[in-house]
């Protein structure tokens, strides 16, 4: 029992240091033009997983200091990271979606809003076969949907577009609430700085 237990921590930690460097890499690659909604669709899945781990990670190795690496071999910690890496990852595909369709709207008018749910649920539907809680995925449709009825596209983008995924990281971080309180302004502003370089390669990108 020791030998499994031992191995099946291994894998765990290899398993989530893969996670975390995979979408680094993706977002060090080479800049692709978005030519249309396909190409939309994955700028906003490969950057929405890039800002929701590396703030996590990075806000939990902040905090832990020397003992980040030790996190990787308990498992109890691991499935809490695992439960805020999907719920903060759910709604930051949120924002970079209404983000992204919503400065389509204001400065190319043409282009359909519909396209956001388009995008969002395709993106859900291939993160469920990549191991998304079903509770998650329930919640973070329902959320969608209550945006959705009450965003204003022209306005959104210019409007603190990017406020919920930084609370969501606030949220779901598994950090003790005291130190959370005291760290609070730095998280958020941690998400919003790289939210801001998102946006910024997004309008260098578009090609439509």
């Amino acid at each position: 029992m020791g030998i499994k237990y031992r191995l099946k921590l291994k894998d765990l930690k290899l398993e989530y240091l893969i996670e975390y460097f995979s979408p680094l890499i993706k977002y060090l690659s080479p800049k692709k033009k978005i030519n249309n909604y396909s190409d939309l669709k994955e700028f906003v899945k490969k950057k929405s997983a890039w800002v929701s781990q590396e703030t996590l990670y990075g806000y939990l190795k902040t905090r832990m200091g020397a003992k980040y690496v030790l996190m990787f071999e308990d498992e109890i910690f691991l499935g809490s990271i695992n439960k805020a890496k999907w719920n903060i990852y759910a709604v930051a595909l949120q924002d970079l979606t209404f983000y992204s369709i919503s400065y389509l709207k204001k400065n190319f008018d043409q282009h359909n809003t519909e396209q956001a749910k388009e995008i969002y649920f395709q993106i859900l539907d291939e993160e469920q076969k990549n191991g998304m809680p079903n509770d998650i995925l329930d919640k973070a449709k329902k959320e969608f949907e209550n945006r959705y009825e009450k965003i204003n596209w022209i306005e959104h983008c210019d409007s603190l577009p990017f406020n919920e995924s930084a609370l969501a990281l606030y949220e779901w971080s598994p950090i003790a609430e005291e130190l959370k309180t005291l760290d609070k302004k730095i998280v958020l502003n941690s998400i919003i700085l790289k939210w801001d370089n998102i946006a910024k390669e997004f309008k260098n990108l578009i090609n439509f």
